[in-house]
């Protein structure tokens, strides 16, 4: 083949690997095919994480081989001897006798048998009318047992002292026995020996002695019966007392030497250290792919039919998928780790999964419900990683949910904290519990529930606090614990807002008050309203002095100039605003915020003010260039807001604040954002308005409260007189005028 060629067939594959590799990124900028990717991503994830072990296999060795090489253990590890485990319960099984319950009444029985025979035989004897042989054959109908034919002759011929003899003395003597001895069905052959020597000695005849044999071995019974659910309950607290026989292998330690034959000891410790090479658990793995395969699903159709927000939003569910599978990443290596100098709680580390911080992480990112879902869902999965352990499933179970109630309403920074601490009390509690229903000792569970519920909590929240700053910046949420940190006075925003802008600043912190308030009352979110506020007027930091309530002096600036350029500057602040907020970093949701808060509100001031300069050419002002460029609010918390902020500034501006007029202006304010559209794109209703109005009503008449009128101290008591005496010449003479003192002064 000739250089040229070669040269062209190179160019050839270069171009047909550039061509999959643009269908490729094509592909994957599809919404479908990166959900699909990610789903199985995290589907393969999660079933190896519960279904593999992190030591690979290594060593291939059978029973009975010898072995090529020294063998030592790599780590420590603490394991369970279930061969061994097993013989000594067997063995505690073996110890305990057969259990017998005491029939009191057998000897009763057993007398009152012998006495009915007894007198059948009497009756027999004393019967004049029948024959000698009709009695012999009366007597062999009657007795369950053979006798002699000597026996039945003299039986049957009347001898009542001897009868009664017989009765007495064999009666005497099971009484005797039965009440000293426990007769069972495995020894009463013996007792029966013991009356039989006993009734050779009996002062009766030979055929009567006969008798007294046949009665007693067909009568005697045992007066102690075996108790099977007692004995097996008995066995299975001996076997259950039994603790695990646990073997530790430390680090270093020889597993086993070249030459050495391999024993089944050694595979079981080859298998604990998880360097016994062993087939692949496919069908285990299969089945785990398949519970996985149904709860992701379970996850998705409960997205989509109470939360369809996160369900549109890929980046959510990525989120989710993330948090689940680190959580469980930290529970597996916490699980299969072993501490050599704690070997009785080496089996115990389940406890220390931080579940938990799954479903705080959740519940501060999305929503609260569904870290409950996938609390549940992952105490689940953590108890297959278990090889079945249950009491770490619930004990994983009790503290998510614990958490979760802990951060459900994060209103300080220290709710966090708390909220570790929650979920450590609440592992401690359940640990205690798991520790007395398995039967361990007094110590185990003291100390295991404390040790490993308070580490439990502590490791929740750390990974809590850890975890949260790099999801929400990677993932663009805003949680509350952001708000949190931008509603601090320190915050660099508000500490310029204080100092350049001090009017504004308060401004802001009392419609952050009337927004939080009214935001509560219409179930939104009463701390995103409360923060967002604070920054809603930030923009009035470039240009503090062109709003009233930043101008100290009596000059206002808007005097010397023109109606629409004072439009300009006031609306300009929203945009400033923004861009201040994206120079800062603040999250999209305030920035939001800001840019709506006024909407396409109208500058009504400066309007009406450009309507008197230019009466004679009315026609060429449009009401269109005195409003805010927009867009309208877009959710309740912005539309809440922006009422809080007019609201505020109307109110302040009453010269009499009553709470009659408050409630009034106050309405009349809400209504006229109504009429203008304001509220259109929001989704507050008529009844939501009637709450917020009365929230705010509620909130100003704290603020604008009617003060205590102190009285004037003086020293000269009749001076004091005087004044009160002036006063209440003022307030008589006003009563006639029929006006306050405050309306006087404005008429004037």
């Amino acid at each position: 083949m000739s250089k040229d060629k070669i040269l062209k067939a190179i160019k050839a594959l270069k171009k047909g690997k550039e061509k999959t590799i643009n269908i490729f990124f094509i592909l994957f900028k599809k919404r479908k095919v990166r959900r699909l990717t990610a789903a199985f991503l995290f589907f393969i994830l999660i079933t190896m994480l519960i279904s593999v072990e992190f030591m690979p296999p290594k060593i291939r060795l059978k029973e009975g081989e010898v072995s090529s090489r020294d063998i030592f253990a790599p780590h420590t590890v603490i394991f369970e001897d279930k061969e061994k485990t097993r013989q000594l319960r067997e063995e505690a099984a073996k110890a305990i006798n057969n259990q017998y319950d005491q029939s009191h009444e057998a000897s009763v029985t057993v007398q009152k048998d012998i006495s009915k025979a007894i007198a059948s035989i009497r009756e027999i004897q004393e019967d004049k009318k029948t024959n000698l042989t009709s009695k012999i054959k009366d007597l062999q109908g009657l007795l369950d047992f053979s006798l002699s034919q000597e026996t039945y002759t003299a039986l049957a011929k009347p001898s009542l002292e001897e009868l009664n003899r017989l009765e007495k003395e064999t009666n005497r003597l099971v009484s005797q026995i039965m009440k000293e001895e426990e007769i069972t069905l495995e020894n009463i052959a013996k007792f029966k020996k013991e009356l039989f020597k006993k009734i050779e000695y009996f002062p009766v005849n030979k055929p009567y002695q006969e008798l007294a044999y046949g009665l007693i071995n067909n009568y005697f019974r045992p007066n102690t019966i075996f108790n099977p659910e007692k004995t097996h309950l008995l066995r299975e607290a001996a076997m259950a007392a039994v603790p695990p026989q646990q073997v530790i292998i430390r680090q270093g330690e020889k597993i086993i030497g070249a030459g050495e034959i391999v024993q089944p000891e050694t595979l079981v410790k080859l298998n604990a250290l998880g360097l016994a090479e062993t087939l692949v658990p496919w069908r285990t793995i299969v089945g785990n792919a398949l519970l996985v395969i149904i709860l992701m699903l379970v996850v998705l159709v409960y997205l989509y039919q109470q939360n369809r927000k996160i369900f549109n939003r890929a980046g959510y569910l990525y989120l989710i998928g993330i948090i689940v599978v680190m959580v469980l990443a930290v529970a597996k290596a916490i699980v299969f780790g072993n501490v050599a100098q704690w070997p009785e709680l080496g089996a115990l580390f389940g406890y220390m999964a931080p579940l938990a911080a799954a479903g705080m992480l959740i519940a501060i990112l999305l929503d609260s419900r569904l870290a409950v879902l996938i609390a549940t869902i992952m105490s689940f999965l953590l108890v297959i990683m278990t090889d079945g352990q249950v009491r770490f499933g619930l004990v994983g179970l009790v503290s998510s949910i614990t958490g979760i109630y802990g951060v459900g309403k994060l209103s300080q920074r220290g709710d966090m904290v708390k909220a570790g601490i929650f979920t450590g009390i609440a592992g401690v509690i359940t640990i205690g519990i798991m520790g007395i229903l398995s039967n361990a000792s007094a110590s185990l569970i003291l100390t295991s529930s404390i040790l490993f519920g308070l580490i439990n909590g502590f490791l929740s929240s750390v990974l809590t606090i850890g975890f949260l700053p790099y999801l929400e910046g990677i993932f663009g949420i805003t949680s509350a614990v952001r708000l949190l940190e931008l509603s601090h006075p320190n915050s660099p925003l508000l500490k310029r807002l204080l100092t350049e802008a001090p009017g504004t600043y308060y401004h802001s912190l009392i419609v952050g008050n009337l927004a939080e308030a009214a935001a509560d009352e219409v179930e939104a979110d009463g701390l995103l309203a409360r923060v967002g506020a604070y920054y809603h007027d930030i923009g009035k930091l470039k240009r503090p002095y062109f709003f009233i309530e930043n101008q100290i002096a009596k000059n206002n600036p808007h005097d010397k100039i023109t109606p629409s350029l004072s439009t300009l500057i006031v609306t300009s602040h929203v945009k400033d605003g923004v861009e201040m907020a994206k120079e800062n970093k603040l999250p999209a949701v305030i920035i939001k915020i800001i840019e709506q808060h006024h909407g396409s509100g109208l500058c009504t001031f400066f309007y009406h003010k450009a309507l008197e300069n230019g009466q004679k050419n009315k026609g060429n002002i449009k009401e269109i260039e005195f409003r805010y460029e927009g867009p309208k609010p877009q959710t309740k918390e912005t539309a809440i807001i922006m009422l809080a902020d007019v609201v505020e500034a109307a109110v302040r501006s009453l010269s009499n604040q009553t709470p009659g007029k408050i409630e009034g202006m106050v309405r009349k304010t809400i209504k006229e954002k109504l009429l203008d559209g304001q509220l259109d794109e929001s989704d507050l209703t008529f009844k939501d308005l009637d709450r917020i109005a009365g929230a705010f009503v509620q909130v100003l008449n704290g603020i604008f409260h009617t003060r205590v009128e102190y009285p004037v101290l003086s020293k000269d008591i009749k001076e004091y007189k005087e004044v009160k005496e002036g006063e209440r010449r003022k307030r008589i003479k006003n009563g006639r005028t029929g006006k306050q003192p405050a309306e006087r002064s404005a008429s004037k």
